[in-house]
C-alpha cells in the first residue's frame, strides 16, 4: 500500500486537471478543425487551414498583445522588485502588513478595479481634470484609448503576481551571506549583483510566467481602456466565441495563443539558464 501512497496523494489533483483541463482542451482542439455555424451545426471535416487562415488574418493582434504583454512584464519587474526588496529586508516586523497590502486589491473584482481606473484616466476625470485646469496639460490630451492605458491597467492588475515570488525568493536570502561578501570588502552593488540578485532570480522566473501568459492573453484591460487601435488577440477571441458565435476560429486562436506562448516560455527558459536558476534555488 505504500508504494502507491504517492500516486494517491496525487490522484485527486491529476483527475481534476484531466476533466477541466485536458478533456476540455481535446474538445476545442476537435472544434477548431470543424466547419458549420450554430443554425445548421458544426461538421468535423479536419480543416487545418483555418489555422493559417487566422493567423494571417489576425497577426497584428497576435504582435500587440505579445509587444503589450513584455512591455507591462518589464515594468512590472521594475515596479516590483525593490519593493519586494524592501519588504524581505527592511519589513521587520510589519512584513505581513506589507503583503496584506500588496494583496489588497484582490478584494476587489477584476473588473471592477480596471473600471476604476477608467474613471481615473477619464479626460475630466480626477487625475486630468485638475491638470487641465491649471494648464499643466493640453484641453484635449487624453489617455484612455491608448497604449499606455492599456500597459498601464495590466501592469496594475497584475503587479501583485511579480511581487510575491521575488518576495518569497528574496526572503529565503540568508543576510549572512550578503554580510560575509561585505566583510570580502564587496561594496554594496558587488554584493547585490553577485549574490542578492543570482539568488533572487528563481523569483523572477515565476514572476515573469505568472504576469506574462495571462498579460498576453488579457482582453478586459484593452476592452475597457483602450479603444480599437489596442485591440489584442484576446478580444478577437472573445468576440469570435460570445459575439459572432465562429467557434472553429475561435478555438484556433486560442490554440495558435497557446503555441506561440509555449515557444516563448521555452525560449526565456534556455536564455535565462532554468539550470542557473534551479541551482539557485537549492542553494
Amino acid at each position: 500500500m505504500k508504494r502507491f501512497a504517492p500516486y494517491l496523494l496525487i490522484l485527486p489533483g491529476g483527475l481534476w486537471l484531466a476533466i477541466f483541463l485536458v478533456v476540455p482542451m481535446v474538445f476545442m482542439a476537435s472544434v477548431s478543425t470543424q466547419e458549420g455555424d450554430v443554425v445548421n451545426g458544426f461538421v468535423q471535416t479536419f480543416n487545418l487551414s483555418i489555422y493559417g487562415d487566422v493567423l494571417s488574418q489576425y497577426g497584428t493582434q497576435f504582435l500587440r498583445s505579445a509587444g503589450y504583454g513584455l512591455v507591462a512584464t518589464v515594468v512590472s519587474i521594475v515596479l516590483a522588485y525593490p519593493m519586494a526588496y524592501w519588504i524581505a529586508f527592511r519589513g521587520g516586523s510589519r512584513k505581513s502588513t506589507y503583503l496584506l497590502l500588496v494583496l489588497l486589491p484582490f478584494f476587489v473584482s477584476f473588473v471592477l478595479r480596471t473600471v476604476s481606473w477608467k474613471f481615473l484616466l477619464a479626460d475630466n476625470g480626477l487625475l486630468l481634470s485638475p491638470l487641465k485646469s491649471l494648464g499643466l496639460v493640453p484641453a484635449d490630451f487624453h489617455v484612455l484609448q491608448t497604449t499606455v492605458a492599456v500597459i498601464g491597467g495590466l501592469v496594475y492588475n497584475y503587479l501583485p503576481f511579480m511581487i510575491l515570488p521575488i518576495y518569497v525568493a528574496l526572503e529565503r536570502v540568508d543576510p549572512r551571506v550578503v554580510e560575509a561578501a561585505q566583510d570580502l570588502y564587496a561594496a554594496r552593488r558587488q554584493a547585490f549583483t553577485k549574490v542578492v540578485l543570482p539568488l533572487s532570480l528563481p523569483g523572477v522566473f515565476a514572476g515573469v510566467l505568472m504576469t506574462f501568459v495571462p498579460m498576453t492573453a488579457d482582453y478586459v484591460n484593452a476592452e475597457i481602456l483602450g479603444g480599437p487601435a489596442n485591440t489584442m488577440i484576446g478580444n478577437i477571441i472573445q468576440s469570435r466565441f460570445l459575439v459572432n458565435n465562429d467557434y472553429p476560429s475561435a478555438a484556433a486562436l486560442s490554440f495558435a495563443l497557446m503555441a506561440a506562448m509555449l515557444i516563448g516560455i521555452f525560449a526565456y527558459a534556455r536564455a535565462l539558464g532554468t539550470e542557473n536558476v534551479l541551482e539557485a534555488a537549492a542553494r
